[in-house]
């Protein structure tokens, strides 16, 4: 079973265009976003460019300040306490990697948690790793991490329960690994972490699921698998001149294993809650 990821990403978004001309007919001008994009990083910088596009297709305003090797610390930290405070701004997104510098200081401390549509502030992810049960996920005032909460979604919209399943999140980063991992576990799935230094064939042999979100192509074998296992492929890589996953398809296919596609699986409905988020930013509080 392939679990595709368009059809949920336009049933998300259809609506979207209508939610946020309502909100601009209640506050007479529409919702804008602010976008702290480096150009270091072309390929997360050209995705960027990808998101704001999507943004303005649904009515949205949008401005995109650049940052770089050579930003001063200060100055982008200021930059985050302007625009978190600056009542004309509705939704703002970093976008990571950041440069090693910026990426150092503390400026998720002062990213406003209403505005922060992909959950990285300070104040967003405390909560996030709070909450014991998904209700309390589901109350939670600000936001969660997109591709996190893409991965349950495309769950959900597959009609796979989680409760009581074996997980093995492949990554442990503070974007998608950890959030997704405590996510699963709100969903009363059984979670093990696992990164470099993790015995993977080992690790993964059991698991009911594997989310993997590691950047490597050809990472997750096929024969680690049991049959009739999922993997949800987080990540996108550039290889053999193609887009693919940590995992080979065709490999996945012939061991039984169903698998979300890349491209085609999480990716465009990690960007359609990106869109919502941004959306629910300003009419949350209407």
């Amino acid at each position: 079973m392939i679990l595709e990821g368009r059809t949920l990403a336009k049933q998300i978004r259809e609506p979207l265009a209508d939610r946020a001309k309502d909100v601009c007919r209640q506050i007479g001008r529409p919702i804008m976003l602010a976008a702290i994009g480096s150009t270091e990083d072309y390929g997360a910088y050209v995705y960027l460019k990808k998101e704001i596009e999507a943004a303005q297709k649904i009515g949205l305003s949008t401005q995109i300040f650049e940052v770089n090797n050579q930003t001063p610390p200060i100055d982008f930290v200021s930059l985050v306490k302007r625009l978190s405070n600056d009542e004309k701004v509705d939704a703002i997104l970093i976008p990571r990697p950041l440069p090693a510098h910026l990426a150092a200081t503390d400026y998720a401390a002062y990213l406003a948690p209403q505005k922060d549509v992909d959950g990285m502030s300070n104040v967003n992810m405390g909560n996030l790793f709070l909450c014991k049960t998904w209700e309390e996920i589901k109350s939670l005032p600000g936001f969660v991490p997109c591709t996190a909460m893409a991965v349950i979604k495309l769950l959900e919209f597959h009609h796979i329960d989680l409760a009581g399943k074996e997980v093995a999140v492949i990554g442990r980063s503070s974007t998608v690994g950890r959030p997704l991992a405590h996510l699963l576990t709100c969903k009363n799935a059984t979670v093990k972490i696992c990164h470099r230094h993790t015995d993977l064939p080992r690790a993964v042999k059991d698991a009911d699921i594997v989310c993997s979100a590691a950047g490597t192509a050809g990472l997750l074998q096929a024969d680690w698998l049991k049959t009739g296992a999922i993997v949800i492929d987080i990540s996108t890589n550039w290889h053999n001149n193609q887009l693919t996953g940590d995992a080979d398809p065709v490999a996945l296919t012939k061991r039984n294993v169903a698998y979300s596609p890349v491209p085609g699986g999480v990716g465009p409905v990690t960007l359609a809650v990106l869109l919502e988020n941004m959306v629910f930013s300003k009419e949350r509080l209407l």
